[in-house]
């Protein structure tokens, strides 16, 4: 496997350029519908996200963190791996918590884990990609920065997984040590995937999205919302970042 980017020449003397993680807390603003019996998504994935931001600079040498959102705002997703894109990023991570329909039977028994990547993955098969893409209506001139892509048409997820993906097995990868992660500390294991995903089809860097927990189980949701459940899970993609430098080091 190519490492992410070349590897440096360094100069005796020279500081080594930090590794750039852009952590992109998911929804936000108008864009945060979702809730269980007493939270909401989009609170959920920020506090997660500044926590892991904290702790990844603390605990993994030569870092530097940036966010997509620091608060309670609107960030249309193509501005998001835009921003990451302009900083070079080495990683992108976004967080979010799925979410069973209300009209589910059993809704609140599903439980359970997942990370995904950019890709075409199965026609049928979009459900997730169609929940978060969804937002994508909210925004003026979807259109148009999309590339014609309209998330009300399955048939138009094509034009999402054609956008060139150079980063498909580092993201698999990073994906990969994350489930790893989620299933040593005993969560219920839902695999890697790959969607067509508007936030990640234009990255140009290794980047996933992790579902960190059901908010419309009660008992994920009392778990990603309390302290140990959200330590938890920050250690869990903290220690995935770790190995994933380390494999990148070592390659």
């Amino acid at each position: 496997m190519q490492p992410a980017h070349p590897v440096q020449q360094v100069l005796p003397g020279q500081p080594l350029k930090p590794m750039i993680i852009v952590i992109d807390a998911g929804h936000g603003g108008r864009d945060g519908s979702t809730r269980g019996l007493f939270s909401k998504e989009k609170d959920v994935a920020l506090d997660v996200a500044m926590l892991l931001g904290q702790t990844i600079e603390k605990e993994i040498e030569n870092t530097k963190v940036l966010y997509t959102r620091t608060e309670d705002v609107f960030i249309p997703l193509y501005e998001r791996i835009e921003l990451a894109n302009k900083a070079h990023a080495d990683l992108f991570i976004s967080i979010h918590c799925n979410s069973m329909p209300s009209s589910m039977r059993g809704r609140t028994e599903t439980s359970g884990v997942e990370t995904f990547v950019s890709g075409s993955g199965r026609l049928g098969e979009q459900e997730t990609a169609m929940r978060e893409n969804a937002v994508i209506l909210l925004e003026k001139d979807y259109k148009e920065n999309y590339d014609g892509y309209n998330p009300s048409d399955p048939e138009s997820f094509i034009v999402l997984s054609l956008m060139k993906n150079a980063y498909r097995l580092q993201s698999i990868k990073l994906a990969t040590l994350i489930q790893q992660q989620y299933i040593k500390a005993g969560r219920v294991n839902r695999g890697v995937k790959e969607q067509s995903l508007a936030v990640l089809a234009r990255a140009g860097m290794p980047a996933v999205l992790t579902e960190i927990g059901f908010i419309s189980n009660p008992d994920e949701e009392e778990y990603i919302n309390s302290l140990s459940g959200r330590q938890e899970i920050v250690q869990n993609i903290k220690n995935a970042i770790q190995e994933y430098k380390k494999q990148l080091i070592a390659n």
